[in-house]
């Protein structure tokens, strides 16, 4: 029997692209804002596009905090992807203004240090040792990035016990994170091709 994910629908876009690439791999979707259907689920996608305040916003409208929170706590697997891996930390500071998070990571998301920004299209990750969501990619496998805003303090993942995998554009961040039931990317597994399909079975895998 296929394993059944919900993508949360809280108000963020992409959610379809999301729903057909995780069905792709093998689970069986469905794209909904019902939280009973989102706590019984095997697998929760926590998708996000835009800004981190209007994702907590959408997020808290719908009271799915607590929800997925709750999962985590429980050992109940979690995918953050894009925005949706920024609102599992502490914090969000956009434009000098700061947005509580989830808390469910340390830490929290800033202005990445480059001058090119969004970070917009292919790039390699360094993943961590042990990583299951990476497993059987090869070393400079590539994925695809849209933002402007990320996590950076590694110190504080690693201390919390989390496998944290990296990537540069201009300085370095974190495009990564497995933690638990909790496991986030950056990058949009979604958009990735072949590489995130990968990653996408790997996860559905552990489910």
């Amino acid at each position: 029997m296929a394993a059944r994910v919900v993508v949360l629908d809280y108000g963020s876009g992409n959610l379809r692209s999301a729903q057909r690439a995780v069905a792709r791999v093998g689970a069986d979707v469905v794209v909904t804002d019902d939280l009973a259907a989102a706590v019984a689920a095997d697998g929760l996608v926590v998708p996000g596009v835009g800004a981190f305040a209007a994702c907590m916003a959408g997020i808290e409208a719908l009271g799915a905090g607590p929800i997925i929170a709750e999962r985590v706590a429980a050992g109940r697997p979690v995918l953050g992807i894009c925005v949706g891996m920024q609102v599992l930390f502490e914090y969000g500071e956009e434009h000098g203004v700061v947005t509580k998070g989830l808390g469910l990571l340390p830490g929290g998301v800033s202005r990445l240090a480059a001058r090119r920004l969004p970070h917009m299209g292919w790039n390699t990750v360094d993943p961590a040792p042990g990583s299951v969501l990476f497993a059987g990619l090869p070393a400079g496998s590539r994925f695809y990035f849209v933002h402007s805003y990320a996590a950076t303090d590694t110190a504080a993942l690693t201390g919390a016990g989390a496998l944290v995998t990296t990537a540069t554009h201009e300085a370095g961040f974190v495009a990564g994170v497995e933690r638990g039931a909790l496991s986030a990317a950056q990058f949009h597994p979604e958009k990735s091709a072949d590489t995130g399909a990968t990653l996408l079975r790997n996860w559905v895998s552990t489910l």
